[in-house]
C-alpha cells in the first residue's frame, strides 16, 4: 500500500496562521478588560475607606495589567497586517465596513486608553487621588469601548446586514444595522462577561497560591474574597447569556448549531441531545453518541418537541467541521459548570468561616486558574470554525478571501511567528507569573489612611516611585 501524505493548501495555512495569532492575542485583551475594571473597583474602595491594602492591590495588579496591555497591543498589530498579507480578498471586498469599524475603535478606545494609561500607572504622586481615579476609570472605559467596536465588526461577519454589493464590493447602506446586527448584543455581553471571569479565576488562583503559602494578610484575603464573589455572580449569568446566544445562532446560523450538537438528521417530534460522541464528517454520523431524548429541544428551542435542522439539510460544501466545534463547545460549557461549582463551594465555606483555611479548596482554585482562558479560547474556536466555510456568513466564502500568496510564503511566516511569539510572549507570560508569585506587599498593620495622609503622598516623590 502506498503512503498517503496530507498537504496543507494556502487557505489552510493562512487560516492556521491567523488562528495562531488571534489565539495569542485574545488572551491579553481579555486580561486588560477584566483587570482594568477590577483595578478601578480597588481604587474606589481605597478612596472610600482609606485602607492601605486596597491601594497595594491596585498598584500590584496595575503592573500585571501594564504587561498584558502592552502584549495585547503588539499582537493586535500583527493581526492588522495579516488582513493585508493573508486576506487581501476579504479586505478588498468588505474593507468599506470593517475598516471604519476598526478605525472607530482606534479613535475612541485606543486613544482614550493611551492618553490616560500613563497617569494610571505613574501618576500616583503627580495628580490628586480623585484625578488618578478618574484616569483609571477612563482606561477601564476604554477597554470596554474597544470590545464594543471589535465585537461589532466580528459580529457583522457572522450576521451581516445593512449593506449592498456593487461591482464585487460591499457598500454600507445603514450603519446602525451594520453595528447593531442580530448577533452583536449577545456576543458583546458574552465576551465582556468572559473577560471578567478570566480575571476572577486568575485573581482567585493567585490569592489561593499565597493562602497555601501561609499568608493571611488583608490584601490576599480581599482579592480571594472579591474574585469568588465575582465568580458567583457572573458564572450563572454567563450561562443564561450563552443560552440566549444559542437561540440567536439557531435563527441566523442553523448549520453552526447543527455542527455544535453533532446532529445530522432533522428529528421530528423532538430533538435528542448528544452529550458526547465523535462526529464523522465523511460518514455523516456521530459515532458512540450518548443521547438524551428531547433534551436538545428543551435546551435549544425551550420546548419539548422543538425541531433542530440537521447537517444533512445543508450542502456538504456549506457545513462547518462538526468534530472541532462539537468538542470545543463542550469544553467551554463543561468548564463553565465547574466555575459555578467552585463559586458555590466557596459560598458554603464562607458560611462556615473556612474559606481562608481549607487547603483543598485553595488547590482547586489554583487548578481552575487557567480555565477561564481555556474556556475563552474554546468559545472563539466554536464561533469561528462554526462560521466556516464563510468569512462573511452567506455572502463571501473563506476561499475567496485569501491573498494570492504561495504555500511556501505562508509556511515561512507561520514558523517565524511561532518562534517570535514563543520568545516574546513567553517571556511576558513568565514575567506575569513571577509577579503573581511575588504577590502584593505585606504590612503588619492595616491602618486606615485619613484623607490628609492620602493627599500628602503627592509631594516629593518621583513618578516611577509607585512602580517599586
Amino acid at each position: 500500500m502506498g503512503e498517503t501524505t496530507m498537504t496543507l493548501s494556502t487557505l489552510d495555512l493562512s487560516r492556521l496562521q491567523f488562528a495562531f495569532t488571534v489565539s495569542f492575542h485574545i488572551i491579553f485583551p481579555a486580561l486588560s478588560i477584566g483587570l482594568a475594571s477590577f483595578i478601578a473597583v480597588l481604587e474606589g474602595a481605597w478612596l472610600r475607606t482609606g485602607q492601605r491594602h486596597y491601594k497595594d492591590l491596585c498598584m500590584y495588579w496595575s503592573k500585571i495589567f501594564a504587561v498584558g496591555f502592552g502584549m495585547g497591543v503588539v499582537s493586535g498589530l500583527v493581526m492588522a497586517y495579516e488582513f493585508g498579507t493573508n486576506w487581501a480578498g476579504f479586505s478588498a471586498f468588505a474593507g468599506s465596513i470593517t475598516g471604519p469599524l476598526l478605525t472607530y475603535e482606534v479613535m475612541t478606545a485606543f486613544f482614550l486608553e493611551a492618553g490616560f494609561l500613563g497617569i494610571m500607572l505613574f501618576g500616583w504622586t503627580r495628580v490628586s487621588p480623585r484625578a488618578h481615579f478618574g484616569a483609571t476609570l477612563l482606561v477601564a472605559t476604554g477597554t470596554l469601548i474597544s470590545a464594543f467596536w471589535i465585537l461589532a465588526s466580528n459580529s457583522w461577519m457572522h450576521t451581516p446586514q445593512g449593506f449592498r454589493i456593487e461591482d464585487g464590493h460591499v457598500v454600507p447602506v445603514d450603519w446602525f444595522k451594520i453595528i447593531f446586527n442580530p448577533s452583536f448584543p449577545y456576543r458583546l455581553v458574552h465576551m465582556t462577561i468572559a473577560a471578567f471571569l478570566v480575571v476572577a479565576l486568575v485573581v482567585a488562583a493567585a490569592a489561593a497560591w499565597h493562602l497555601l503559602k501561609g499568608r493571611r494578610d488583608p490584601a490576599v484575603k480581599t482579592m480571594f474574597s472579591m474574585a469568588l464573589w465575582m465568580l458567583l455572580i457572573l458564572a450563572p449569568i454567563q450561562a443564561v447569556v450563552g443560552d440566549q446566544h444559542g437561540l440567536n445562532t439557531r435563527e441566523h446560523q442553523p448549520a453552526k448549531l447543527a455542527a455544535i450538537e453533532g446532529l445530522w438528521e432533522t428529528e421530528k417530534g423532538g430533538t435528542a441531545l448528544n452529550l458526547f460522541g465523535i462526529p464523522d464528517m465523511e460518514a455523516e454520523v456521530t459515532r458512540y453518541a450518548v443521547r438524551i431524548p428531547h433534551l436538545g429541544s428543551l435546551i435549544l428551542t425551550h420546548s419539548w418537541n422543538g425541531e433542530i435542522v440537521g447537517l444533512k439539510a445543508f450542502p456538504k460544501e456549506d457545513r462547518p467541521n462538526s468534530l472541532i466545534v462539537f468538542w470545543s463547545f463542550r469544553v467551554m460549557v463543561g468548564l463553565g459548570m465547574l466555575m459555578i461549582l467552585l463559586a458555590l463551594v466557596g459560598v458554603a465555606l464562607r458560611r462556615k468561616g473556612r474559606i481562608f483555611e481549607t487547603r483543598l479548596f485553595h488547590k482547586a482554585a489554583i487548578v481552575m486558574g487557567p480555565t477561564g482562558l481555556i474556556s475563552l479560547l474554546s468559545g472563539w474556536i466554536t464561533t469561528e470554525v462554526g462560521r466556516q466555510p464563510w468569512v462573511v456568513y452567506g455572502v463571501m466564502r473563506t476561499s475567496q478571501a485569501v491573498s494570492p500568496v504561495t504555500q511556501q510564503q505562508v509556511s515561512i511566516t507561520l514558523m517565524l511567528l511561532i518562534v517570535v511569539y514563543g520568545g516574546v510572549f513567553g517571556t511576558g507570560i513568565y514575567y506575569i507569573m513571577r509577579l503573581i508569585r511575588q504577590g502584593p506587599p505585606t504590612h503588619d498593620i492595616d491602618i486606615a489612611e485619613p484623607t490628609t495622609a492620602i493627599r500628602s503622598e503627592q509631594s516629593g516623590r518621583r513618578p516611577l516611585a509607585a512602580a517599586e
